[in-house]
C-alpha cells in the first residue's frame, strides 16, 4: 500500500493546470450507453474512479479506447449485459449512474448496490422514484436494484432533494422515452449541465438545464459525438486552500471561476487575495487571515466537497470559525485527523468548532475518503516536521497526478510504497 509522505513546505509559488471534472466525466461516460456510434471525450482525468467506470461499461458492451492527451474514443453498438455485478459496483459509488441508461437502452436493469466513500447513506430512492414515476417496475433484494419497462414514458418528476445524481440518471433515461419528462427541484450543478449539453450533442431535446426545472422531450435514438469534460472545480478549490495555507501565491489554469464563486466569496472574506480571468484564478496570501463560519449546500451553495480542505485552513487561523455540513450526516471523519495534527476542533452533530492554532503539527493519519486526504496533504504542507498519511487509494479516486503538480509548486512531497 501507498503513503504519502509531506513535510513542512515554504509558500507555493508558480502555475498549476486543472484536469477534466471527475464528477463530470462519470455520468458522461455512463451517457455513452446511449448512443449508437462513435464519441470521443477529451480532458478525461487519470483516475481510479474513472478507471473503474471505464471497466464498467466495458463490461455492458462498449468499446473504449485511449487517445493521446488524456482522451478517450467509444464505440457503442449492441449492448451485452444488462446487470452490474456486486464486483464492479461496489468499488464506484458513481456506477448506479447506468442505471437511467441501460433502462432507457434495454429495458431492464440490474444493479447492485453501489459502494464508494463511506461519507453518508446517499440514498438511491429519489431515482428509484423517478424511475417508476416513467412507468419502470423496481424490485429489491440480495444486495441488488431490479429494474423494467419496456418503454419509459416521460412523466413530471419532482425531487424531494436537489440530488445531482439522481437529475442526472433521470435526464439520461428520459432522453429516449415517450414524450416529455419534467424534472422540478433538480440540481443545478455545472456538471448537471456539462452532461446535458453532452446528451444535447449526440441528438437529445434538452433544455432547462443549470436551472431548477429541466424539460426532456424523447427522441428515437441518439448518436455519438465529440466533447471537451468542463475543469474541475474541486480540484481548482483545493488548489486554491493550498496556496492560502502555505501562505502562498499561485496561478489556477484551465478555470471556469463562475463555477467557484462560493469558494472565492469564502476565500476573500477570510482576507485571501483573488483575481480572476476568463480561464483562470490566481491566489495569494495575506499577513492575517480572519475566521469566518460556512454551512455547505447544493450548488450554487458552498460545496460541501470543499468543506474538508477548509476546515484544515481554519484550524490554523486565529480565532473561532464554524462549520455546518448539510449534504452528508458523516462527513467530519477528517476531524479527528486533523486533531491528532493538533488541531482544536468540536464535533456536535452536524457543526464542527474550530478554534484555531498557531501550528499545526507532524504525524502519522489516514484518509478517511477522498476529500478528507485532500484535507490532510494541505494539513501536511503546513505543518512542523513531518506528515504521513495511510490509505491514499482514496485520495487517488479524485485527483489526477496531486503530488506531482504540488511539486511543480515547490511542495515536499513524495510517495512511497
Amino acid at each position: 500500500m501507498s503513503k504519502i509522505v509531506i513535510n513542512h513546505t515554504p509558500p507555493l509559488s508558480g502555475t498549476v493546470r486543472v484536469s477534466g471534472a471527475k464528477n463530470s466525466a462519470l455520468p458522461i461516460l455512463a451517457a455513452c450507453l446511449l448512443a449508437d456510434g462513435d464519441s470521443t471525450i477529451e480532458d478525461i482525468p487519470n483516475l481510479k474512479d474513472i478507471e473503474n467506470m471505464i471497466a464498467l461499461i466495458k463490461w455492458i458492451g462498449l468499446d473504449v479506447s485511449p487517445l493521446e492527451n488524456y482522451s478517450v474514443r467509444i464505440r457503442s453498438s449492441k449492448l451485452k449485459n444488462h446487470e452490474v455485478s456486486y464486483d464492479l459496483a461496489s468499488k464506484l459509488r458513481a456506477s448506479f449512474l447506468v442505471m437511467g441508461p441501460l433502462l432507457a437502452r434495454m429495458g431492464r436493469t440490474r444493479v447492485s448496490l453501489p459502494g464508494g466513500c463511506p461519507i453518508g447513506t446517499r440514498p438511491i430512492d429519489l431515482h428509484l422514484k423517478g424511475f417508476m414515476a416513467m412507468g419502470a417496475k423496481i424490485t429489491q433484494g440480495h444486495g441488488y436494484v431490479e429494474a423494467k419497462a419496456k418503454k419509459l414514458k416521460g412523466a413530471k418528476i419532482y425531487l424531494d432533494f436537489p440530488s445531482v445524481g439522481a437529475t442526472e440518471n433521470i435526464i439520461m433515461a428520459a432522453c429516449v422515452a415517450d414524450g416529455q419528462t419534467i424534472i422540478e427541484n433538480a440540481a443545478v450543478e455545472p456538471e448537471i449541465v456539462d452532461l446535458a449539453n453532452f446528451l444535447s450533442s449526440m441528438g437529445a431535446d434538452i433544455k432547462g438545464a443549470g436551472t431548477d426545472t429541466i424539460r426532456i422531450s424523447g427522441v428515437k435514438d441518439l448518436k455519438g459525438c465529440n466533447h471537451t469534460i468542463i475543469p474541475d472545480r474541486i480540484e481548482a478549490g483545493t488548489f486554491m486552500v493550498a496556496a492560502a495555507i502555505t501562505k502562498g501565491t499561485i496561478k489556477i489554469e484551465n478555470v471556469m471561476p463562475d463555477h467557484l464563486k462560493p469558494v472565492s466569496a469564502k476565500m476573500r472574506e477570510i482576507g485571501i487575495g483573488i483575481k480572476e480571468d476568463d480561464t483562470s484564478i490566481s491566489v495569494s496570501a495575506a499577513d492575517r487571515y480572519k475566521p469566518s463560519d460556512l454551512k455547505t449546500m447544493p450548488f450554487p451553495g458552498f460545496p460541501t466537497d470543499m468543506q474538508a480542505q477548509f476546515m484544515s485552513l481554519m484550524s490554523i487561523i486565529d480565532g473561532t470559525s464554524i462549520i455546518t455540513e448539510t449534504i452528508f450526516e458523516n462527513r467530519f471523519m477528517h476531524a479527528s485527523e486533523l486533531k491528532r495534527m493538533g488541531a482544536n476542533i468540536k464535533i456536535d452533530g452536524r457543526t464542527a468548532v474550530i478554534e484555531g492554532i498557531k501550528k499545526l503539527t507532524g504525524a502519522q493519519v489516514k484518509a478517511t475518503d477522498l476529500r478528507a486526504g485532500a484535507a490532510l496533504v494541505l494539513a501536511g504542507l503546513a505543518a512542523d516536521g513531518e506528515t504521513e498519511i495511510g490509505e491514499v487509494e482514496h485520495i487517488d479516486r479524485g485527483y489526477h497526478n496531486f503530488e506531482k503538480k504540488l511539486i511543480s509548486l515547490g511542495a515536499k512531497i513524495r510517495r512511497v510504497e
